[in-house]
């Protein structure tokens, strides 16, 4: 295989473990709803319909990624929902670590690294706005 076709696969391998993974979260959201998100984004005195942007980062952007259509779009909204995370939900957990030395957000963090990575690369000649 040559570099561009490394390059390309690599990319692919990206998208469907970030798309799969967050999906999978808004899945969970989709079934037992939003209400515990919409207290938490109350809580921080936002309105309650903030908590919908929740499904547009854990369900039209994971799908945006999955198939490479706006795929940089897609991951850079996985990124800011990933941030908003942090700041909503876990902020008390950004200098600790965990029983095992790692950082307490490492998936968190993973998530956002991926995301980020997606936004910058593009999603490869293996999607649906490849070249």
């Amino acid at each position: 295989m040559n570099d561009k076709t490394m390059t390309d696969l690599g990319k692919l391998v990206l998208r469907l473990a970030l798309g799969c993974l967050i999906l999978l979260h808004g899945i969970a959201k989709l079934k037992g709803g939003i209400g515990q998100i919409t207290g938490l984004v109350e809580a921080h005195g936002l309105p309650g319909f903030v908590a919908y942007g929740v499904l547009i980062g854990e369900v039209v952007a994971p799908i945006m990624v999955l198939f490479g259509f706006f795929a940089r779009f897609g991951g850079l909204i996985i990124a800011v929902n990933m941030l908003v995370a942090f700041v909503l939900v876990q902020t008390g957990q950004l200098w600790h670590l965990n029983n095992q030395g790692g950082w307490d957000l490492e998936l968190q963090g993973m998530y956002l690294a991926a995301a980020v990575a997606i936004a910058l690369l593009g999603p490869g000649s293996y999607s649906a706005n490849g070249k």
